[in-house]
């Protein structure tokens, strides 16, 4: 696949879940199966290795087998796709780089050394030897709120300047100043937003997500998207129920339950039942229990019967 310009990395890209055995290991057929659904519903991308991949826990060979696995089907699907090589340890990053290069993605996601946060001094470092190792090939960064250093407008408009091969942010995103000063700062980066609050984020300028909705239905979460450019406000009063529902329903598990954020991404795909991911989790980290999802399920076919169609 040619490397995506900013402007070309839009809209919603779904992320592929990774399925385990119960003895943890990993499920490559699941997996794969994953991929052709993802195909057949459209999405306008398909990513591996955010958070939800759980890139944290799996190893090199790992990394690799579904890399290749999503590459081959994107390729021939002509689908465009991003592999992400965030790890804590900046040297594992760059390995993962260079082992998935000349799977020729459209857009390689990576996150800032995680262990001690770093000076900027630091990032340039990181920076340079990662846009070296890529080559023609986009940089995106992910930045989460988690992060041991959070950059923000100014920050993220100086990183742009200096690497031209950073091509996207994916953000928690913030208010209107927020999107005015990104847009003063950073305006020729690519701005992916929270999945639930794309339809905000699409009206002050954001261009997309790397969705949590979409775990719950790709497709539901691409007619959504759509609708963003044909009916602004119904995209909106749509995304204030999705919001409802993520905020009373997800949110929990993590502040209350000390669940990660993964966690609830697996139990979102789950309640949808778009495709056998599993319930597991990879040790050490606790998946919520199978058996909330009857009673959630109910709940998001009344409060959203758009993703149970």
């Amino acid at each position: 696949m040619k490397p995506l310009r900013s402007e070309e990395i839009r809209g919603n890209w779904a992320t592929v879940l990774l399925a385990w055995n119960g003895d943890d290991s990993l499920d490559m057929g699941r997996v794969a199966d994953e991929i052709d659904v993802l195909l057949s519903m459209g999405v306008d991308g398909i990513y591996v290795f955010g958070s939800a991949s759980e890139f944290h826990c799996v190893s090199d060979d790992e990394f690799l087998r579904v890399s290749e696995c999503l590459a081959e089907r994107c390729e021939a699907a002509a689908m465009p796709f991003q592999i992400g090589v965030s790890h804590m340890s900046a040297t594992i990053s760059l390995g993962r780089l260079e082992a998935i290069r000349h799977l020729a993605p459209g857009a390689i996601q990576v996150a800032l050394p995680d262990w001690f946060a770093p000076s900027d001094e630091e990032i340039d470092n990181f920076f340079g030897r990662m846009s070296e190792a890529a080559g023609d090939i986009g940089l995106v960064l992910y930045n989460p709120p988690h992060a041991k250093r959070k950059l923000n407008c100014e920050e993220l408009g100086r990183l742009a300047a200096k690497f031209p091969g950073l091509v996207g942010v994916k953000l928690a995103g913030g208010d209107g100043d927020w999107y005015g000063a990104m847009k003063k700062h950073a305006g020729g980066l690519s701005v992916f937003v929270p999945g639930h609050h794309l339809a905000t984020g699409m009206a002050r300028g954001a261009h997309g997500a790397y969705s949590n909705v979409a775990c719950l239905n790709p497709k539901a979460a691409q007619q959504w998207t759509h609708l963003m450019t044909t009916d602004s406000a119904a995209a909106l009063e749509l995304e204030g129920r999705i919001r409802g529902f993520i905020v009373d329903h997800m949110v929990p598990f993590i502040v209350e339950g000390h669940y990660c954020d993964a966690a609830c991404d697996r139990l979102l795909a789950l309640i949808g039942g778009w495709a056998d991911v599993g319930e597991r989790m990879r040790w050490p980290y606790r998946a919520i229990p199978v058996g909330e999802v009857p009673r959630l399920r109910g709940i998001a076919r009344e409060v959203l019967p758009e993703f149970f169609g």
